[in-house]
């Protein structure tokens, strides 16, 4: 059940967050991860690296994010979404100046890494949701949320490979920085708390665990937004592989073809915000799950008749962006709604095994691809992602049915 009442009143921290400042604030978790994607090929060459360590930044960057995720939501139901959102805005930033003044790739690595903390800003702000509103509603508002964070995906790639070409891969990071500022003053001025304080300890909140980790219905959710996003997280491990090596395309052209994507997943967000109250929360991640499935599927056909065009490969990553649109947040708002009392904790777990296992899939993408140009290995990776959000979310449905819910 929610507790504050009070509607947002813009820079006013006394208040709830506007929805615009939690759109900004997941934005710039998303911008971390995916702008400097089309300048990987450049940073190997700067720090005289294979691609594939370089390429680590992806991978190593999300499995520090999903253990941060184990941390955050605790932290959060603990000290309040507020001052915890104020630490992680301050990390990024302390962890953005390491990076651009890296010597090694080592050190880019180890700094890469610490921008994880970021991460924090949609554990955060969907926690802040659901504190606000009820699972209904929350599935609807965490849709107009990532509907405008999904612009982040649309036109970041793309920013990013101009401001590679026109100033070298370092731009990318000094964006950051500047943005990554600008939203810590944003949160200062406008996040107020949304949470009740719990008096119990920290140990005592990550004791709280096992009462998710036994849920059927919180693993069903979670395996389902997972798996789903699984899909995505294998893009980007070996997208910019496929983009280069068997398309031959620049890092401008690279960052065009990745904002499909994010086109796709900001329609299937304004989707899940219109009709998700009205069609449930689990028949829409069901929905989603079938129009990720049904693209992939199309892909590895095509593909396996010898039809081969980043406008095919890059616009039926459309289509999947479609699905994860539709079905993300309703998995989200489900998995939060196990146990409403725990939400920053659902959050926070249900953001580690997530993430964590986009961590994973992104490195198994990039190896897949290892030094070849079949894109084939790749494409039945994210096949197989799919299918296994699918079976996850028809076992929530029927477990719902034998609850009565």
């Amino acid at each position: 059940m929610s507790r504050n009442v009070t509607p947002p009143r813009f820079l006013d921290r006394s208040s709830p967050p506007h929805l615009a400042t939690l759109i900004l604030f997941t934005g710039i978790s998303a911008m971390s991860m995916n702008v400097f994607l089309p300048s990987l090929p450049a940073m190997a060459e700067w720090f005289r690296a294979p691609y594939a360590t370089v390429q680590l930044s992806v991978s190593l960057y999300l499995a520090l994010s999903g253990a941060l995720n184990l941390v955050i939501g605790p932290l959060a139901d603990r000290f309040g979404r507020r001052p915890v959102a104020l630490w992680a805005c301050g990390g990024f930033l302390l962890a953005t100046v390491g990076v651009l003044l890296a010597p090694t790739v080592e050190v880019f690595l180890v700094c890469r890494m610490m921008q994880a903390v970021i991460a924090g800003g949609m554990v955060l702000s969907r926690a802040a949701v659901r504190d606000m509103v009820p699972e209904a509603q929350a599935a609807s508002m965490i849709g107009y949320l990532t509907m405008g964070m999904s612009l982040v995906p649309m036109f970041g790639p793309a920013m990013g490979g101009w401001l590679d070409e026109q100033f070298g891969w370092q731009a990318n990071f000094l964006v950051l920085l500047a943005l990554g500022a600008a939203v810590m003053a944003l949160i200062w001025a406008d996040m107020g708390e949304t949470a009740e304080r719990h008096h119990s300890s920290f140990g005592a909140q990550l004791r709280q665990y096992p009462a998710l980790l036994t849920s059927r219905r919180f693993w069903g959710y979670s395996v389902a937004a997972a798996a789903s996003s699984g899909a995505f997280f294998s893009f980007l491990g070996g997208a910019p592989a496929v983009g280069t090596r068997v398309h031959g395309l620049t890092p401008s052209e690279l960052g065009l073809y990745f904002s499909i994507a994010g086109v796709g997943y900001l329609l299937g967000n304004f989707v899940s915000a219109r009709i998700s109250v009205r069609r449930g929360v689990v028949r829409m991640v069901r929905d989603g799950c079938i129009v990720i499935v049904a693209a992939l599927g199309l892909m590895v056909g095509l593909t396996l008749a010898g039809i081969s065009h980043p406008a095919v490969f890059f616009g039926l990553m459309g289509v999947v962006g479609l699905g994860n649109g539709m079905a993300l947040p309703s998995a989200n708002a489900g998995m939060m709604s196990v146990r409403p009392d725990l939400a920053g904790s659902a959050s926070g777990l249900g953001g580690a095994l997530m993430i964590g296992g986009g961590a994973a899939l992104s490195a198994l993408a990039a190896a897949a691809m290892g030094a070849g140009d079949d894109p084939l290995p790749l494409m039945l990776l994210m096949l197989a992602c799919g299918v296994a959000g699918w079976v996850s979310i028809a076992l929530v449905q029927m477990r719902n049915r034998r609850l009565g819910l």
